[in-house]
């Protein structure tokens, strides 16, 4: 079982930069890729990034690419999404989520999430 915790939410200004992180428990983490989510009220969850197990390959959604980074550190256990150019249309939950498959986009296939942490862009 792999337990995911999220942190560095918060409020920021529009343009401003954010970076989050998830730090998984147990000795697994490096046997799964890993995503982040996104929720805002009232709409579907939403795919940002993906990351494979061994950190060298990456995919973006296109709302986010080359104004977000993923990234992780197998040795910590931790997934990071670098946010930058931030716009108030970011406001949402994120989530941290991870899978078996190899760079999944839809939440089906993620099989352990984080509670998730609130980032609001004010304009």
């Amino acid at each position: 079982q792999v337990q995911l915790v999220e942190s560095g939410g918060g409020l920021v200004q529009a343009g401003g930069s954010l970076r989050l992180s998830c730090t998984a428990s147990g000795r697994t983490f490096s046997s799964y890729d890993m995503g982040w989510f996104r929720q805002a009220p009232g709409k579907e969850r939403e795919f940002l990034a993906a990351i494979s197990r061994d950190e060298y390959h990456t995919y973006y959604a296109d709302s986010v690419k080359g104004r977000f980074t993923i990234s992780r550190d197998n040795a910590k256990n931790t997934v990071y999404l670098q946010m930058n150019s931030l716009k108030p249309e970011d406001t949402a939950v994120y989530y941290c989520a991870a899978t078996t498959y190899t760079l999944a986009r839809i939440p089906t296939a993620y099989v352990h999430w984080g509670q998730g942490t609130q980032v609001t862009v004010s304009s």
